[in-house]
């Protein structure tokens, strides 16, 4: 299995503008897929705002965003990061997830969800937010 770990940036809706920020700083591609296209909207408002995105360039540089919904709480400087373990092989990410879940609080179970076939998030005993996917092709 391959995975690698990304930093994760957490606003509430300033995503799009800051990966398209970075994208002209670093270079590369921006992919940024909204809770509407996700089907994951909780508040209408909301739908265009950025559930994941991220920007990768050829050299190396990777860096991922979303907009932290309103039903959530989020104050800027606190929990503004979170660090996503992207994974191609479940089993795998299963035996990391359960090895992070010792002591931890979870966020959202790992399970299915509309964009990954495993995904989950926990918040482990030190306090630090983990994301866990299920790496697949995305296609808007």
């Amino acid at each position: 299995m391959t995975i690698s770990t990304t930093t994760h940036l957490n606003f509430r809706g300033q995503a799009r503008d800051a990966l398209e920020l970075y994208r002209s700083v670093f270079g590369g591609d921006l992919t940024a897929v909204t809770y509407a296209q996700a089907g994951a909207v909780t508040d209408p408002l909301e739908a265009d705002q950025v559930m994941w995105g991220q920007v990768a360039s050829a050299a190396g540089f990777r860096v991922m965003a979303y907009d932290v919904p309103s039903h959530t709480a989020y104050e800027p400087g606190v929990n503004p990061v979170f660090v996503s373990v992207r994974g191609t092989d479940a089993d795998e990410l299963r035996g990391h997830w359960e090895n992070l879940a010792v002591g931890a609080s979870v966020r959202v179970p790992l399970a299915p969800a509309a964009w990954s076939p495993l995904y989950g998030m926990l918040t482990d005993r030190f306090g630090v937010t983990w994301v866990l996917d299920l790496e697949v092709p995305w296609s808007a």
